[in-house]
């Protein structure tokens, strides 16, 4: 296809990108998008004990960092600050951490910032607009569902030549359209071969760039990234592109603005893409693991023991959504990924 028609069309990603961020029409600016009545719900929505979980993992590798005066704790989108709202309130129950902690935010949407600086406002918290703007610490950044909701590029293999898809805006109903492209030019640039024994490629520049500037941060000052986001460990990609409205999936080419629009992570491309940016993978496992191997279980019975049956049952409910294999449990994968000097495998023990 010519591309004479270039100001009705635009590549994929930019298209996600305008359809979630844009600051007037974009779904993360104008809408409550999570909980019971928004679009979805996250794991810090659904048991307090996620959040306390991933609290004794971090103060875990604090300590296997010998416990350094201070330390940045980044959280990377942090949707209505749920999270890190439980982190701050339960790390003051151990002095020595919580005095060494700075806690910020990076959160490209406005509306989102401003929910969380109300939930948040009575706890010492700093935003960022960039990801290296940071004090000289030690560092860990923590991306829940934050990577799957960044823009991607798809591209289709036919009959041996490479095809990108775009997005057709030219009239109310948008549609996708294959543009012919030289392949080996993305490769160049992100220095990943991503045709090998591909026919179909999802890929996430924006991840790419994110992974530049942690690498940046993380070998000068040390430290990693804790990954929480649904996804596949195979090496074969697939069309995982899917749009989210009330719960339920609808066509991403639809309903602009007003549904989330992710895709499932391809944990293998993303060890590559550590790799390439010289950082490591120190571990990775399901979600089910990762919380039963920090032991959830045993939080679970600890604060439900003297409660009601009713209450008891509400909190093993919401653990359930969390680690049952056909819930969250198996289709959540956690990932820790930092400077190649550091060895940290808390959490990651797989069955």
């Amino acid at each position: 296809m010519k591309r004479n028609n270039k100001n009705k069309i635009i590549s994929l990603d930019k298209f996600i990108f305008k359809a979630l961020y844009d600051p007037k029409i974009g779904y993360y600016s104008k809408k409550k998008s999570f909980g019971i009545n928004g679009d979805f719900v996250t794991s810090p929505n659904i048991s307090i004990l996620f959040s306390e979980i991933i609290l004794i993992w971090i103060i875990s590798f604090w300590e296997n960092l010998k416990k350094p005066k201070k330390i940045n704790i980044i959280e990377m989108g942090a949707g209505n600050g749920e999270m890190i709202y439980q982190i701050i309130r339960s790390s003051k129950m151990f002095p020595q951490f919580f005095k060494s902690c700075n806690f910020l935010i990076y959160e490209k949407s406005k509306s989102l910032k401003n929910i969380q600086q109300k939930k948040l406002k009575s706890y010492d918290v700093s935003w960022i607009n960039k990801l290296d703007n940071i004090k000289t610490a030690p560092t860990l950044f923590i991306g829940n569902e934050f990577f799957d909701a960044l823009p991607i590029k798809q591209f289709v293999k036919i009959n041996d030549k490479w095809f990108e898809n775009y997005v057709d805006i030219s009239n109310k109903e948008k549609k996708i359209i294959k543009v012919k492209i030289n392949i080996n030019k993305y490769q160049k640039k992100y220095g990943i071969n991503l045709t090998n024994n591909q026919n179909f490629i999802e890929f996430s520049p924006t991840t790419f760039k994110i992974f530049k500037l942690i690498s940046k941060v993380l070998n000068k000052m040390t430290g990693g990234i804790l990954i929480i986001d649904y996804g596949y460990i195979e090496n074969k990609m697939l069309d995982t592109l899917q749009s989210v409205k009330n719960h339920k999936y609808s066509n991403y080419l639809k309903n602009i603005g007003h549904s989330d629009i992710t895709h499932l992570i391809n944990f293998k491309l993303l060890e590559k893409i550590a790799r390439k940016v010289n950082l490591k993978k120190n571990g990775l496992t399901t979600q089910r693991n990762f919380l039963i191997n920090l032991g959830i279980l045993q939080r679970a019975e600890i604060i439900s023991k003297n409660l009601s049956f009713v209450k008891k049952s509400n909190i093993f409910y919401r653990l359930n959504r969390l680690i049952d294999k056909k819930q969250m449990g198996e289709l959540f994968k956690v990932m820790f990924i930092s400077n190649k000097k550091i060895k940290f495998e808390i959490g990651f023990k797989n069955d």
